[in-house]
């Protein structure tokens, strides 16, 4: 005779703790070196200041995963993709499910352009100046903001994403 009571997990509750303990592996090692800094874009002609929640994208791996996989990307919220020089950057929205747009900005903080990018698209999105920087949004936030280019990072902005970048190094 067995003395021992035998209590079942049931196996959704199992698989339920597995996927929070893989979710939260997965997480903390596509931001361990990931920071998320406000970013302040004031609007030429106007001086009124555009608010964002931006994560920064500095370390190659970080840059090569972009916002991919990602299905939900809130307005207000992006990603800064932070270079150590100024060059002609490229992006394209492989395995990337939602639709951006992305402001190519340079050194000193200015959007020189600015590109809605397609779902999936293998097309190569490429600045046409040498640029520092590259913010990635929701597709159309800018529009709807009434960022343009010509606009510029606060100052304040320019140094929290060079302070992020010296971190990450």
């Amino acid at each position: 005779m067995n003395h021992f009571a035998h209590k079942y997990v049931p196996l959704s509750s199992f698989l339920a703790v597995v996927y929070l303990l893989l979710t939260m592996v997965m997480l903390l090692s596509c931001t361990k070196g990931q920071q998320i800094i406000p970013l302040s874009i004031v609007r030429q002609g106007t001086e009124q200041d555009v608010q964002l929640s931006v994560e920064t994208a500095v370390t190659a791996i970080e840059q090569q995963q972009g916002y991919m996989h990602r299905k939900e990307i809130p307005d207000g919220t992006g990603m800064v993709f932070i270079y150590k020089s100024d060059a002609q950057l490229k992006f394209w929205m492989k395995d990337t499910p939602h639709p951006l747009s992305i402001a190519f900005i340079d050194s000193a903080g200015r959007i020189r352009e600015i590109y809605d990018m397609q779902p999936f698209s293998l097309a190569v999105i490429s600045s046409t100046h040498s640029v520092r920087y590259a913010l990635e949004v929701p597709q159309g936030f800018f529009t709807r903001a009434g960022i343009a280019a010509g606009d510029r990072l606060s100052k304040e902005s320019l140094q929290a994403i060079k302070t992020a970048a010296s971190l990450a190094n």
